[in-house]
């Protein structure tokens, strides 16, 4: 009796829809092609790629942990806290979906539903460079010891003017290259201090007069494949620097990198500016883990804002950086709440934000130098300072600016000005002066503190400071 009374139900039940689990071709595709294959394709950064159904499915459950706790994909700008482009962020949807896919065994579906797989262009994330310069020679880098700071000069060979419009580094080994600064050098001045194979070391900055920073690399960058066109200027013959920060890996490493740069005949309709927000003032205690660091800056002008790139070392735990308006009104430029050194890219705003005359720059930063943090490179925790070794810390921004073509070169030095201005801050002392300073520059400055430290305790106090950068403001009228 009780099979018979079961039977009608075992039939609607059988006639009702089953649930679908997700498949990679219909639901799981699109998702890794979106926001995971930049990285995770061959010849890339990532151990492994998911451009294939078999590479993406024996990895099914791994895919869903990390993406679940959110560690896949990398992006560690608060939502919410700027509104950037391209940003690698998954929705609960997603997640879901992934999950649900790793936890029915990861079936592959119909073959018509995948998407067709991302095209890149080999070796260049931003697309095909115009022209592609290399480190002349193999750079040898020992085991061990302090990291290593070169300068790799990389002439141009461009016979007319150009305008510049965006580059993208290329590190040729990536296990022991930290990060790269690349500047401009259109008098040839880094070629006087370069040795037969074209490179000398640069520890604290390129050593030469008139170096202007055009861009960078660091883990986790992207580069910019829609760029403005023709941001700056770059007279023909002009010589390209790239500083390379090596951290030694254990054993002997050689790398040669190289840099791709793209050119138009034309210039843009804007100008373009790094501005670096920066405090040396850095001295954590061992056991430390909230260790507070803060710095500031005034536009000297009306800019926008196109992109903003946060930079610490192991201990970095917290940064949000913050715009003042002159009007009153605060606008949040960026929150990272936990800072990871291998993934610190650069965030390029979905649309550029406006910052007036006057706006103030705040940048607060927080480091934990205590045995809890997993990523502390000492145990015991020791003191750290600032400094540009991999286990000393910074606390620094790049701010990408754009501005009318005809104001960047005032606006250049107006910046040097805010940013001597920062150095000479209360509590600034002779030691506080950047090794990137030239030798006259440093002469000026140290006449001028000296001058100005009234009480002669080598030290400014508050008003010293202020009467100090008072006067250097009135000398750059």
């Amino acid at each position: 009796m009780k099979i018979l009374l079961m039977f009608p139900v075992l039939l609607v039940a059988a006639a009702l829809p089953m649930a679908q689990a997700p498949t990679f071709n219909k639901d799981i595709a699109p998702i890794l092609y979106q926001n995971c294959a930049i990285c995770h394709r061959p010849g890339e950064v990532a151990p492994f790629s998911l451009l294939t159904y078999s590479d993406s499915a024996k990895r099914a459950k791994l895919i869903s942990t990390v993406t679940e706790k959110r560690y896949m994909p990398p992006w560690k700008a608060e939502h919410g806290y700027g509104d950037f482009e391209n940003e690698r962020r998954l929705t609960d949807a997603q997640i879901g979906l992934i999950r649900a896919w790793a936890d029915a065994g990861a079936p592959e579906g119909d073959a018509r539903d995948k998407p067709q797989a991302p095209v890149f262009i080999d070796g260049w994330l931003g697309g095909k460079p115009d022209k592609v310069l290399t480190m002349p020679t193999k750079y040898s880098l020992a085991a061990d010891g302090p990291d290593q700071f070169e300068c790799f000069v990389l002439p141009s060979d461009i016979d007319h003017d150009v305008y510049f419009s965006g580059l993208e580094f290329r590190p040729g080994n990536r296990r022991v290259v930290h990060h790269a600064l690349v500047f401009l050098d259109p008098n040839h001045a880094a070629r006087q201090l370069a040795s037969p194979d074209g490179s000398y070391p640069c520890f604290g900055g390129p050593k030469f007069q008139g170096a202007a920073l055009i861009g960078g690399w660091a883990p986790g960058s992207v580069p910019d494949a829609n760029a403005e066109p023709g941001t700056r200027p770059i007279p023909r013959g002009s010589d390209l620097v790239i500083q390379i920060h090596y951290h030694p890996s254990g054993k002997p490493e050689m790398d040669q990198s190289s840099l791709g740069i793209r050119l138009t005949d034309h210039p843009g309709k804007q100008g373009r500016m790094a501005v670096i927000l920066v405090n040396r003032r850095i001295d954590i205690p061992p056991n430390d883990a909230h260790y507070v660091v803060k710095a500031s800056l005034e536009m000297p002008r009306d800019v926008e804002l196109t992109g903003i790139t946060p930079h610490a070392h192991y201990l970095g735990k917290e940064m949000k950086i913050t715009a003042h308006l002159p009007n009153g009104t605060e606008k949040p430029l960026i929150w990272i709440k936990d800072w990871d050194f291998n993934w610190q890219g650069s965030y390029r705003y979905a649309k550029p934000v406006s910052l007036p005359k006057g706006t103030r720059v705040d940048l607060e930063y927080t480091y934990d130098n205590s045995e809890a943090n997993p990523r502390n490179p000492a145990h015991p925790p020791v003191r750290v300072r600032w400094g540009e070794q991999t286990t000393n810390e910074m606390a620094l921004a790049f701010l990408t600016v754009n501005l009318p073509p005809s104001e960047v070169a005032a606006f250049q030095q107006e910046m040097q000005g805010e940013y001597l201005d920062a150095i000479l801050g209360p509590g600034a002392t002779l030691a506080d002066f950047p090794p990137e300073l030239t030798d006259l520059q440093r002469q000026n400055l140290r006449l001028a503190f000296n001058l100005f430290d009234t009480n002669g305790d080598g030290k400014l106090d508050a008003s010293e400071s202020a009467a100090l950068i008072r006067f250097l403001r009135s000398r750059r009228q």
